[in-house]
């Protein structure tokens, strides 16, 4: 019923958890979680990534480079070779971040360029993390027609106008555990203004666990958290939030539907 549209299985500490990948897999399952897609934050770890989620028919992957992982510029050769594998069902995630790492602004912008070139050539939707970085972002989401690969931006904290910008776009709006925390009064008012047939959900785990799983280890199981979160912002059924997420998230990623249809 529930789709994880985001989170990191290779980066979750199980040791530290006592548990093993099929167990987190298990727990979500448990929870009603159908589908997950893990998110490639760097192309020299995303062949391990893809390998250990690959026994999985419920987990589908992307393929991309996170801002705050570069060491220089992407090399966009490789990303297109990687990102072309059957497997990969979206770029990113790329995007901007001003906000840990405002120094490397231009690397930035040139590997989110390139990543968006690449989702084009493909036409494979995008991935997009943003923060304290709107105008950049929204500005070369138009100048380099972001809009042929479509995509989301994900883990979104930013403000209704963002949003709107990206809506009117073509893309869809992600929200994670921080809209369940005390003091995210505001993106829950941004949320509430948002069309329901644009959103999807996530945990973004293993960080950011939502409310009333705060200090834990974030895992996929808890993005029924977050949907429970989400339903009472949108006055809706929680069977309807679930059902109208998961349909956004097969129609923005096709691929992800493919797979789910064929396992």
């Amino acid at each position: 019923m529930f789709v994880d549209s985001h989170c990191h299985l290779d980066r979750l500490e199980l040791d530290k958890l006592g548990l093993t990948l099929q167990q987190v897999l298990d727990n979500a399952r448990q929870r009603q979680v159908e589908h997950l897609l893990c998110v490639s934050v760097s192309l020299a770890e995303y062949p391990a990534m893809a390998e250990l989620v690959a026994p999985f028919s419920e987990v589908s992957v992307s393929c991309g480079e996170h801002p705050l992982h570069q060491t220089d510029s992407v090399d966009a050769e490789l990303l297109l070779q990687l990102a072309a594998q059957q497997q990969v069902v979206a770029v990113g995630e790329t995007g901007l971040d001003y906000f840990y790492n405002p120094d490397s602004k231009l690397s930035q912008q040139d590997a989110f360029v390139k990543h968006i070139d690449v989702a084009r050539q493909l036409q494979k939707p995008l991935i997009i993390h943003t923060r304290d970085a709107r105008a950049d972002t929204i500005a070369l989401m138009k100048a380099h027609a972001a809009a042929d690969a479509g995509g989301v931006l994900h883990c979104f904290t930013e403000n209704y106008e963002m949003a709107k910008a990206a809506l009117d776009l073509g893309f869809y709006i992600s929200l994670s555990g921080i809209m369940t925390f005390r003091n995210a009064s505001e993106l829950r008012e941004v949320v509430r203004k948002l069309p329901l047939d644009r959103l999807l959900i996530e945990t973004d785990a293993p960080y950011l666990a939502p409310v009333p799983h705060r200090g834990k280890t974030n895992q996929p199981a808890y993005v029924t958290d977050v949907a429970a979160a989400m339903a009472e912002i949108k006055a809706v059924s929680l069977v309807e939030l679930a059902q109208q997420t998961s349909a956004n998230f097969y129609s923005l990623f096709p691929l992800a539907a493919a797979k789910r249809k064929a396992a």
